[in-house]
């Protein structure tokens, strides 16, 4: 569900690199160096293909007062998110060899620093050196042998999130680390031997702008990365991005284009020349991101907001583009699924003060209530089969996701636990559900705000433990919409930053 519309959008550049050769050698970094006297010099290298970065460092540690290590690095100011996944090449002949991220206030190898390290016996710790030449201090965390590893600063604070691939975070903190406003950040390889290189790679890797404190939300906004997941290895792809904020991509049937919202509009994203295009809605333009195509793909349906209608009022139109014809005759109203025959509707609506689920003929007509618990009921789709609809409810004090019968019977809760889950979206082979999660400490249970730290988790739709697939600050308009390819491989799902300053 969505609440308002963009009206204003901040016209925020994402200028990555200086130039062209150091944008295909080193990918969003500026430049790399051995630090400290007792290392062997070491390499790193960008594919853009692949999106991911080799370093091979040297280093007789990083510790004490002083620091030996490779590093590939660029600067920053203000707040940020760090994130990679990470592993080391090879056996290794040092149980403490080192690799990871690092914020440094200079090149010195005495310099103060903050870094998350992943140890080559797999201890994961969050490091420190408050001042020049002070002693390393340290915070083990509770997981070893972790691969994705992510560093925050806000303000003086760093926080340090770490995780195997597929179970949610563990997080250590240490404040008041004084590092300046302007800072160099990067990725590190420590051999922890003066006469050695040791090898990780990095990939997925992500340098993110959050959110500042004063923003005001559905009025100011940040940018835009549209990414693609590949199920089977948990790679993440980025393939546009955008100053402004675009939204909710859904996956053509054919597999050659996405559909996203953007400022009221819908457009068509060509996946071969990596392209958008307006696609045409008529004098429907106030689109928001709950808009999902029809299984066989002829149709769209849209959710666009009409104030005098009183809020959001569901649309239809064919999928390449026209003039839309109403469905709802006033709103809210937030549509979110197709019946596989083509013949219905599914929409939240707020109605008497309660947003519920409905029915709807997609030829217009009566709305049929579906639930009618007290709390929010959201995000409604049938599976391919249309024997079941799952929706996402916090009539039980969190918000969860539940499943019916097409006529509202047999609801019944699919998943507990300590977050807040949102948007099921059923695989096209039916076998798996896909969802976004929001944490508790940061998000009430019935909102599903912008720019926050989301997971995307993936469920065997007949029962089990989610495992996470996807770490990402984002939320509203991540993943809203049905997105799964239609080979069921892949997600598409938006991604969010400011502009590196």
């Amino acid at each position: 569900m969505f609440t308002s519309v963009p009206k204003t959008i901040f016209a925020l550049l994402f200028a990555l690199l200086a130039t062209p050769a150091l944008a295909q050698q080193l990918g969003v970094f500026e430049s790399q160096q051995t630090i400290g006297s007792e290392a062997k010099p070491g390499t790193a290298t960008y594919s853009p293909t692949t999106q991911q970065y080799s370093i091979t460092g040297g280093g007789t540690n990083i510790w004490g007062d002083h620091d030996d290590f490779h590093y590939v690095y660029r600067q920053l100011k203000g707040d940020f998110i760090l994130y990679a996944r990470a592993e080391f090449v090879g056996a290794g002949a040092e149980a403490h060899r080192k690799m990871g991220w690092m914020v440094r206030q200079s090149l010195a190898p005495n310099s103060p620093h903050v870094s998350v390290a992943e140890h080559g016996d797999g201890l994961t710790s969050l490091q420190f050196r408050r001042t020049a030449g002070a002693t390393t201090e340290e915070v083990r965390a509770t997981v070893a042998h972790a691969d994705v590893l992510q560093l925050e600063r806000q303000g003086t604070t760093y926080t340090m999130r770490v995780a195997q691939f597929g179970q949610p975070f563990v997080t250590a903190q240490v404040a008041n680390v004084e590092l300046g406003s302007d800072v160099f950040v990067g990725l590190f390889v420590c051999a922890h031997r003066a006469d050695g290189l040791e090898k990780a790679t990095f990939r997925d890797v992500r340098l993110t702008v959050p959110a500042p404190a004063g923003l005001v939300p559905y009025k100011q906004y940040l940018g835009s990365h549209l990414e693609v997941l590949e199920l089977a290895t948990g790679r993440r792809e980025i393939i546009y991005t955008s100053p402004v904020s675009i939204q909710a991509p859904n996956w053509r049937p054919d597999g050659k284009s996405l559909i996203y919202n953007s400022d009221g509009l819908m457009y068509n994203f060509d996946l071969a020349t990596r392209q958008p295009a307006v696609l045409p809605t008529g004098d429907v333009k106030n689109n928001n991101n709950d808009h999902v195509l029809a299984f066989g793909g002829a149709m769209l349906g849209l959710s666009s907001g009409v104030e005098q209608l009183g809020g959001s009022v569901v649309y239809t139109v064919p999928a390449a583009g026209g003039q839309p014809r109403q469905i709802t005759p006033r709103g809210p109203s937030y549509l979110h699924g197709w019946s596989p025959d083509g013949k219905s509707l599914l929409f939240t609506g707020e109605r008497n003060k309660e947003f519920d689920i409905y029915r709807v003929p997609a030829a217009g007509g009566p709305e049929v209530r579906l639930t009618t618990a007290t709390g929010l009921d959201d995000g409604a789709e049938y599976t391919p089969d249309g024997k079941y609809i799952y929706f996402n409810s916090n009539r039980t004090g969190t918000m969860q996701i539940w499943r019916m019968k097409p006529d509202g019977s047999a609801q019944e809760a699919v998943t507990t636990g300590d977050y807040h889950n949102w948007f099921p979206h059923i695989s096209p082979d039916g076998k798996w559900i896909v969802f976004v999660s929001f944490l508790k400490d940061e998000v009430p249970a019935g909102d599903h705000p912008f720019y926050k730290h989301v997971y995307l988790r993936l469920l065997p739709i007949g029962g089990g433990q989610p495992r996470v697939i996807a770490y990402i600050y984002g939320g509203q308009g991540t993943i809203n919409t049905p997105s799964w390819a239609p080979d069921g491989k892949r997600l598409a799902f938006i991604s969010n930053s400011a502009e590196l300053r």
